[in-house]
């Protein structure tokens, strides 16, 4: 089933490996095969990844976009995922999302599931940082 993308002016978006920016005009396209797809607000640059669970999000990232190199990627993730959860056990649910989606090699599933360890990991910082907050609450 083709798929149709409709770009805003200026935005980017990763169509195949590639980056593709669109103009100062709207866009609209369709899609007719199966290619790998991100929108600007799916992509995290290197510099974005400055937390635990955003550096695993940015593998993950790196994994959908070559899929075929994401072998050489999954050690990454797994050191990543190992100082996580020695930091953070409550996050072992998610994590374990994230694997048996990585497992079925479905990687726009487990960059879904990175967007809740993202959340959580910034809920239990801000708890750690705020304790205060949350006795008033």
């Amino acid at each position: 089933m083709p798929l149709k993308i409709k770009l805003k002016p200026h935005e980017r978006i990763i169509l195949g490996g590639a980056v593709i920016t669109n103009g100062r005009n709207s866009t609209e396209f369709t899609i007719d095969n199966k290619v790998t797809l991100l929108r600007s607000k799916d992509i995290m640059t290197e510099e974005m990844a400055n937390s635990p669970s955003k550096r695993i999000y940015f593998v993950l990232q790196m994994m959908y976009i070559d899929q075929r190199r994401s072998k050489e990627q999954y050690d990454t993730y797994l050191s990543l995922v190992k100082d996580l959860l020695k930091a953070a056990p409550s996050l072992t649910d998610v994590v374990m999302d994230i694997s048996e989606a990585l497992l079925n090699d479905d990687f726009y599933k487990a960059m879904k599931f990175a967007h809740t360890l993202i959340d959580r990991e910034t809920a239990l910082m801000n708890r750690a940082l705020h304790p205060d907050q949350e006795s008033q609450a």
